[in-house]
């Protein structure tokens, strides 16, 4: 079970139709590997759930307005496939109200270099589609996570778990209902100590062996 059970990540996906109908269901395999597997890291402590490969405006703003209604989603996981045309975010990202993190990584670790061509390239390079998702949002001002580096690697693995912790404590403070204490004391702005009499009083009336206050 995870240490923040009621709570969720989305793990979202860029593309566009450009690619055809088989290349985008491989992407999405690929995309519902990579969610398993944070979902199932010990290290996260929030449920890492795969959300459909996003293609068009419509789709993504749909999502998102999902995302800021949802009780249970406590942010956004983002990686973009290759060439992905992230202008399609734009409306979407200036009506996010969740935390984001770009997750800036591809599927494989490791090139065929003897062996690669187009069709590799179409279908397991994102550095070009996040590199754009990178400068939409630093265009936008959006503020986000961005983490480099494989999806497997711990220390990639660990900087996710971090920034979900930060997402559910976000989430957690929306709800929060904090008691001010003191607050109109200290804005008088009087800065005159408390005597130390008067300090000693206040903790040996509940500690001590003369204790009096609040003892039964």
């Amino acid at each position: 079970m995870k240490a923040f059970n009621n709570a969720e990540v989305w793990f979202v996906t860029g593309s566009q139709h450009l690619y055809g109908p088989e290349t985008l269901r491989q992407v999405a395999e690929n995309s519902h590997v990579i969610a398993k597997s944070f979902n199932d890291s010990t290290h996260i402590p929030v449920k890492v759930i795969f959300k459909p490969v996003l293609t068009t405006p419509d789709a993504i703003t749909s999502l998102i307005i999902e995302a800021n209604s949802s009780k249970t989603c406590v942010g956004l996981i983002t990686w973009c496939h290759t060439f992905f045309p992230s202008k399609m975010w734009i409306n979407g990202l200036k009506i996010l109200q969740k935390p984001s993190l770009h997750l800036h990584t591809q599927f494989n670790r490791d090139l065929p270099f003897g062996e690669i061509d187009m069709d590799f390239m179409n279908l397991n390079q994102a550095a070009h589609g996040d590199r754009e998702h990178g400068f939409i949002m630093s265009r936008m001002k959006v503020n986000r996570k961005v983490v480099v580096g494989h999806w497997q690697d711990e220390e990639v693995v660990g900087k996710v778990a971090i920034w979900t912790r930060l997402a559910a404590a976000w989430d957690d403070m929306q709800h929060m209902k904090v008691a001010r204490m003191a607050l109109f004391t200290n804005l008088l702005g009087n800065t005159k100590p408390i005597s130390e009499q008067l300090l000693d009083k206040h903790f040996l009336r509940k500690h001590g062996n003369n204790a009096y206050y609040g003892q039964k």
